[in-house]
């Protein structure tokens, strides 16, 4: 079994690959963080957007974010389609976090499912992870639906969480 952080996964599935991003990125990753309708589900502090200039963001990816998360490309037929990333690792009890986030022109086509499926895969058959969660906003019915899909159960409905909004945020807990 690989320890966590102990190298970027580069993962292929059926349809899509999750790896490293690279420079060539960019411009995609650039369209990703400026949609207001992808990020409207999504906490305000996420790595991506720390810095206005994604080639910078790309270049500190691997070295600044890698140890507390590990954040691929999700990439259909070469194309760049969005993120996946681990993260809130905890070692004494093997467990990671995980999310994703696509481009709106490749929502509803199975992406996001296949995406997490290749995490969990992953991080149960290759490292030594036995816990996974996720955190989804109350009104995000179809990131709930990746979830169930790929075998989470809900185990807290409506949890006020600091995703950094001036209020706090309804989030639905769960767990694989």
């Amino acid at each position: 079994m690989k320890k966590l952080f102990s190298e970027i996964p580069h993962l292929k599935g059926e349809r899509i690959e999750l790896k490293a991003l690279t420079a060539d990125d960019a411009e995609g990753l650039k369209r990703l963080t400026e949609s207001v309708r992808v990020y409207r589900y999504l906490p305000t502090f996420l790595f991506e957007q720390k810095y206005d200039d994604t080639s910078y963001v790309i270049e500190r990816l691997y070295d600044e974010c890698f140890q507390e998360s590990i954040i691929l490309g999700v990439f259909k037929d070469g194309e760049f389609c969005g993120l996946a990333e681990m993260y809130g690792y905890k070692d004494a009890i093997h467990k990671i976090s995980v999310g994703y986030r696509l481009l709106e022109e490749y929502w509803g086509q199975g992406i996001a499912t296949e995406t997490l499926g290749l995490l969990v895969d992953y991080l149960y058959n290759e490292t030594d992870i036995e816990i996974i969660t996720a955190s989804t906003m109350v009104e995000n019915s179809a990131s709930a639906n990746v979830l169930r899909k790929n075998g989470f159960s809900l185990v807290v409905h409506a949890a006020e969480e600091d995703w950094g909004y001036e209020k706090p945020t309804l989030t639905d807990k769960w767990i694989r």
